[in-house]
């Protein structure tokens, strides 16, 4: 056999051991790159956050707030008082049932089912509906005057 000269084995270990490490330094350059391009990009995002956050439109807050009370006047309170003077005015309610399917060769199926209700009624979509307005509409405004 040949013996390989310890000259060479120096030679090949150290160019390997070199590369290796010239590709993990420029991994991790890369690696600081994207993280310095990310904080940019969030900064950036933070500052057109703070810009809409700062902006004062009167006609803007008074849209907001006629949009939110038109919505629980028409869904909430004129459903209500309707039945109030008309009580044998019917009020259908839907809300989903699940079919179950035929053991594993078919699924359950979310099937609607309407019942119908007369007077006054106080569904569950109104509560729903109700607090993801005021949520929103109340969230909103906390949101805009948050000092961070």
């Amino acid at each position: 056999m040949f013996p390989i000269p310890t000259e060479l084995v120096t030679l090949l270990g150290t160019s390997l051991i070199g590369g290796i490490m010239k590709l993990f330094a420029m991994s991790q350059e890369a690696k600081r790159k994207e993280r310095l391009y990310a904080l940019q990009a969030l900064n950036t995002r933070f500052a057109h956050i703070e810009k809409a956050r700062k902006h004062r439109d009167i006609g803007f807050q008074w849209t907001r707030r006629v949009i939110a009370l038109l919505a629980v006047l028409s869904v909430i309170v004129l459903p209500k008082v309707v039945a109030i003077w008309m009580p044998d005015l019917p009020v259908f309610v839907g809300y989903p049932e699940i079919e179950e399917g035929f053991m594993f060769f078919t699924s359950d199926v979310e099937k609607i089912r309407w019942v119908e209700l007369r007077g006054l009624t106080l569904t569950p979509l109104d509560t729903h509906l109700l607090s993801a307005i005021i949520g929103l509409y109340f969230g909103g405004s906390l949101a805009g005057h948050n000092k961070l």
